[in-house]
């Protein structure tokens, strides 16, 4: 097969098309580090972070105090606004999920099968870096440093891109990371970029040479957006439509807790819930106590027929049959209320975005259909939707959550940012002495031990 004809550098430091043959580089370096090496790289990225605490604050001010004439003029959710704050205690935990991620196995070289297909040849499956990341984000700062974690970690280069709204405190986060890696010369400065604008974007839509992945990090209009696009593998979820489902055998005070944390712990974020389905055998008992709940803090009520008609007092909004396709990403809630488990079960899956899902029940049969029937990335008992992040479930920090059959499939850590090849040990083998019929291939699986 002839190879590919090689195309000059662009010698314009601005052009995406540069930050990208610079970061396919610097990803070839990283993929040949040690763990160890990879491991203290990481763990002093995160002591710059503690380090540089006032510097990213200070940023994150300066964006808060710009967002606030849009969140007075309804432009930006106040949710969303919250979402954009970095406080102490966050500078903190972005420098302790950088920690985790250095602290967890390496995801690289790991021999994920071994097969001996005839006596002296050998073929094993063996994880390797997806090469550059591309990561479009809106709001979130704190993704810079668990995206950066996990892209070294894994062996790869990133290529950022956040919302303008969080364009100061991005900025000094990948300064702060860069001026790290500086301490290290077998770290190129190119294994983490940041873009500037939105053309920027589509230029780097168009790298599909030298970039492997791109991640949307944000809203239903980004995603699709990036999906339609892109010339490259794009992994994201559209939308978080989640749902919890009180069961007639729902425990009340875990009914109560588990729906009141899904909802309000953090309502901007794509794992809150937007719609509450409850049994009707519970609802007379259940609403009046849940909603009193929900109201003391804020959330706007919008109800089915049925939720209307057990709280005539309450002041609640009639739902539409766009509620239940709404992420709604702020303090509103649509309720309804079902006939039996088979009605809850069509109702997820038919209006939500197969992100995650939670049943409140002490029914193990009911919980077992539930955790069966819905075609949902995460499916959950007696728990908050909350719960669906990369960090919670032990990866240390998220890459995000893919709502997508292939894998991977939630929240993606590592192994999110690995693929796969496939090594070949042979000792003269021909494939003509298998087609003449002198040789017969095995096919005998090895255990690790077994492998060259």
């Amino acid at each position: 097969m002839s190879q590919p004809t090689a195309v000059p550098f662009e010698r314009n430091d601005a052009s995406v098309l540069f930050l990208a043959r610079r970061a396919r580089i610097a990803s070839h370096a990283l993929a040949k580090m040690s763990l160890p090496a990879r491991n203290e790289v990481l763990l002093a990225a995160a002591k710059a972070i503690e380090d540089g605490a006032n510097r990213i604050l200070e940023a994150n001010t300066r964006d808060c105090e710009a967002a606030e004439p849009d969140v007075a003029a309804g432009k930006m959710s106040s949710a969303l606004w919250k979402r954009l704050r970095v406080t102490e205690k966050g500078v903190a935990q972005m420098a302790a999920q950088v920690q985790d991620v250095a602290r967890l196995a390496d995801p690289l070289g790991r021999r994920l099968s071994a097969t001996e297909l005839d006596d002296g040849l050998i073929l094993c499956r063996e994880s390797c870096p997806l090469g550059v990341i591309g990561v479009i984000f809106e709001s979130r700062p704190d993704v810079v440093p668990q995206l950066a974690s996990l892209a070294l970690k894994s062996g790869n280069a990133a290529i950022l891109k956040g919302g303008s709204e969080a364009a100061r405190t991005s900025e000094t986060l990948v300064s702060i990371w860069r001026e790290s890696l500086a301490k290290f010369p077998a770290v190129p400065a190119d294994s983490i970029n940041l873009l500037q604008s939105r053309a920027d974007v589509m230029d780097l839509l168009r790298q599909n040479r030298d970039v492997d992945l791109i991640i949307p990090r944000g809203s239903y209009d980004l995603v699709h957006f990036i999906m339609r696009h892109s010339r490259i593998p794009v992994l994201g979820h559209g939308e978080g439509i989640c749902h919890v489902y009180v069961d007639r055998a729902a425990d009340m005070k875990r009914a109560i807790d588990v729906t009141y944390d899904s909802k309000v712990d953090y309502p901007a974020v794509c794992n809150a819930a937007e719609t509450l389905l409850v049994h009707q055998a519970i609802a007379p008992e259940f609403l009046p106590k849940m909603v009193a709940k929900l109201k003391a803090c804020g959330v706007e009520i919008r109800g089915d027929t049925k939720t209307r008609a057990l709280l005539p007092d309450e002041a609640i909004v009639p739902a539409t049959e766009k509620d239940w396709v709404t992420e709604y990403g702020d303090l509103i809630l649509s309720i309804k209320v079902v006939g039996d488990l088979e009605e809850a079960i069509e109702h997820v899956n038919s209006y939500g975005s197969h992100h995650t899902d939670a049943i409140v029940t002490e029914d193990p049969e009911a919980a077992r259909r539930f955790m069966n029937e819905v075609d949902s990335a995460g499916v959950y008992q007696n728990a908050s939707t909350r719960f669906a992040d990369g960090y919670r479930y032990g990866l240390g920090a998220e890459v995000g959550i893919s709502t997508s059959k292939l894998p991977a499939r939630g929240p993606m850590g590592l192994e999110g940012l690995t693929t796969y090849k496939y090594k070949l040990y042979g000792q003269g083998h021909t494939v003509a002495e298998y087609t003449k019929g002198e040789r017969s291939f095995k096919h005998r699986p090895l255990d690790e031990e077994g492998a060259p």
